[in-house]
């Protein structure tokens, strides 16, 4: 199946990872989760027939998406506004329990960790931004939970790292 024949099918899967993603946020960004959703569906369209393996796949795609429509209008706000914050979204829970961080620092430092380990990355980018379980993730990569879950905090204990570094 293409990506648009998923659209569909997984649209309320998406609304509930746009407004995760938006909650986050706090009251800085004023998109809603439907236009974040239907910005994601117009890029992903406009790189043509995307191959999606099954439904998780396509989730993973779509919600790197919308993470790179968050990033793009942090950089966009921030080379207007240069003295005011940056969006900021906040990273705790079961996922992640990093406190508040920086969308344009936890990119940067997701781009640092995927020149390290690009299977680290993209669990983190599985787990945290498609809001997969470690056993979604593992059946999408085809690796066992238990390596998923070894890398999975692995990852995160670099990145808790990387951000402090980064003063956050």
């Amino acid at each position: 199946m293409q990506a648009d024949e998923y659209f569909p099918l997984a649209y309320s899967e998406l609304r509930r990872i746009a407004s995760s993603y938006l909650r986050r946020e706090g009251p800085a960004l004023t998109l809603q989760p439907t236009a974040l959703v239907h910005e994601a569906f117009v890029r992903l369209m406009q790189n043509g027939d995307v191959p999606v393996a099954d439904r998780t796949h396509f989730l993973a795609v779509a919600a790197r998406v919308m993470k790179q429509i968050l990033v793009d209008r942090a950089r966009t706000n921030g080379a207007r506004k240069r003295s005011a914050p940056d969006v900021i979204p906040t990273l705790n829970g079961p996922l992640l329990a990093l406190g508040k961080v920086r969308i344009l620092a936890l990119d940067d430092a997701l781009n640092r960790l995927r020149d390290l380990d690009a299977g680290q990355a993209d669990i983190v980018e599985m787990r945290f931004f498609a809001g997969m379980t470690s056993e979604e993730v593992a059946g999408h990569l085809g690796v066992s939970l238990r390596t998923v879950n070894r890398e999975w905090s692995t990852a995160r204990t670099w990145l808790r790292r990387e951000l402090r570094k980064d003063g956050l």
